[in-house]
């Protein structure tokens, strides 16, 4: 069983857990096979899968404008693999490079994640034997087990550093330091848009120079591109915390109180919870961070560590 986590000394600070891996990671290499998966809509999707053939597969989602690239995609690749998992990294539509059709990706689309559960089990001949979605990814993954509650064909699942109410977070990136992340995300965000409407025309007329904040770009762009009536519209319906109660899978909910992508309260309480859904709670860790060890040039990754001491829990259970 992985300890809980301790924030170091050197590292304490909610910006600095944030920070310190996407700045200083090494990337571990990895042994990679990319499937472009394509789907009944014309569109397609990305996959990278490594690990061994026999393994139990976990299917890894990322964050908002993450990819592999991610600090924390690698990492859990690599230890999957290490550890005797078969791991399939799903790109979202319009990350890794632009997709087909006008719609993209956003935290409440669930179909992609169940077409490629069905996917694996048609390529493998087995279910997946569990999920990670970081962040947004964590956001579509409780969304889509709370859709399908006992029918979910997973044995367990992992979420980190969620927005469980994505109004709150949109509210909360507007505010203080977290300004910067909102500022680096939206203009990914705006960058993303612009590579795909050069090679089709948009649907939209829209003045992305005006567009500063996640609510601005989610009233402009997210919502009208995905059939949403508004900002609030998208949130409402997207946000995983009304789900989380009809979850049945045994699930795994990290998250830390400094998370700057939310605020302090934003975490569900045991009453939204179902008996399947297990939240631990760190004081500090910052979002998708989790950083310990003994000093900054001998890092330990605790986050990959926590997901995987998980999923060995439950491997006995499919093994018996």
């Amino acid at each position: 069983m992985t300890e809980p986590f301790r924030a170091p000394w050197w590292c304490r600070g909610p910006h600095c857990q944030t920070l310190f891996p996407h700045l200083f990671r090494v990337r571990p290499a990895l042994r990679l096979e990319p499937e472009r998966l394509e789907l009944p809509d014309g569109d397609f999707l990305d996959l990278v899968w490594t690990g061994s053939a026999e393994g139990p597969v976990v299917i890894v989602l990322h964050g908002l404008e993450g990819s592999l690239r991610s600090h924390y995609a690698a990492g859990l690749m690599a230890l999957l693999a290490r550890r005797g998992y078969r791991a399939a990294f799903l790109h979202f539509r319009n990350t890794r490079e632009p997709n087909r059709l006008p719609r993209s990706y956003h935290s409440g689309e669930t179909g992609d994640l169940a077409h490629l559960v069905g996917h694996v089990t048609a390529r493998t001949g087995r279910s997946a034997f569990a999920a990670v979605g970081y962040s947004l990814g964590g956001n579509v993954l409780l969304k889509w087990l709370g859709e399908n509650g006992a029918d979910a064909p997973l044995g367990t699942a992992v979420a980190v550093s969620v927005p469980f109410d994505l109004g709150e977070a949109a509210n909360r990136m507007a505010q203080g330091a977290s300004r910067l992340y909102q500022w680096r995300l939206v203009g990914s965000l705006c960058r993303s848009y612009r590579r795909k409407f050069a090679r089709m025309p948009s649907p939209l007329t829209v003045d992305l120079r005006r567009l500063r904040t996640f609510r601005q770009f989610d009233d402009a762009v997210t919502a009208p591109l995905h059939g949403f009536a508004g900002v609030d519209d998208y949130y409402g319906r997207s946000s995983s915390r009304p789900f989380l109660a009809r979850i049945r899978v045994p699930t795994l909910l990290l998250h830390s109180r400094d998370d700057p992508f939310m605020w302090p309260h934003t975490p569900p309480t045991s009453g939204q919870l179902s008996p399947s859904v297990r939240l631990e709670l760190s004081e500090h860790g910052g979002h998708v961070g989790f950083v310990n060890g003994p000093c900054p040039w001998r890092p330990r990754w605790w986050l990959e560590e926590r997901i995987v001491a998980h999923l060995d829990a439950y491997r006995p259970l499919l093994q018996g």
